[in-house]
């Protein structure tokens, strides 16, 4: 097994008084697809924004690629090659898909520009068509491959992703995920991936975590963890 590129332990987290996570353990190893799944409210965006210090960390520790980045600004987490798509897209609504993408591109050295463009439409040729309209104007699906596609141009080794799936037809939940393998696959990218989509999210990971109430409750392979009846029973009711 490869070793953890991202590791979290007894990580605790606060919105002012109230405790959000409650002591997480948690590892992603380096090639792998790793989905944390739970229900709303369970604390598994506070978990994915912790690693980037909003909010910060305040007890327990989170390494990446062996160094600890518990104490480190947003700005200096992303230098080091992680990057996030974050829930809701959150994209430039005014700015072209052009210019979104370069956004993205700003921690990366820009030698590889046209690379890394190129890379990206062929993943999602749709935004290839749209390269000079608003991201405001896209549908919802495109700006999702957007906010993807922004987090891709920061060639990153780790990429975090919040809810992917959120609010899109079924087919485009089923192109999303298939570039997610792809990205896995073919780039070895590894990948952290937080979804309310526990059916889709654990048929493509390697592991998946548990989130309850800010706590880790159950940990194992994709598969086992679909066929375990307590996670069948919560998350996967209907959700085919």
């Amino acid at each position: 097994m490869n070793k953890p590129l991202l590791s979290l332990r007894g990580v605790k987290a606060y919105y002012g008084n109230v405790i959000a996570l409650k002591g997480v353990d948690l590892d992603v190893n380096e090639g792998e697809i790793v989905a944390l799944i739970g229900a709303n409210g369970a604390g598994k965006s506070t978990l994915m924004m912790t690693v980037f210090g909003d909010p910060r960390a305040r007890e327990g520790q989170i390494h990446f690629a062996g160094r600890n980045i518990t104490a480190l600004p947003a700005h200096e987490v992303a230098k080091l090659r992680i990057a996030q798509s974050p829930e809701g897209r959150r994209i430039f609504p005014r700015m072209t898909v052009m210019e979104n993408l370069q956004i993205g591109a700003t921690v990366a050295d820009g030698s590889g520009l046209a690379g890394d463009l190129d890379r990206v439409f062929a993943l999602f040729p749709r935004l290839r068509d749209r390269i000079h309209q608003r991201g405001g104007t896209l549908s919802g699906g495109e700006q999702q491959m957007l906010a993807i596609g922004r987090a891709l141009m920061a060639r990153p080794r780790l990429i975090l992703l919040d809810e992917p799936s959120l609010g899109l037809a079924p087919l485009l939940v089923q192109q999303i995920f298939a570039a997610i393998r792809l990205l896995n696959e073919q780039d070895k990218l590894t990948v952290f991936l937080v979804e309310q989509n526990a059916y889709q999210a654990l048929k493509i990971a390697h592991r998946g975590y548990v989130l309850v109430n800010g706590e880790i409750t159950l940990q194992g392979s994709g598969a086992d963890l679909l066929q375990r009846s307590e996670v069948r029973a919560a998350y996967l009711e209907g959700a085919r």
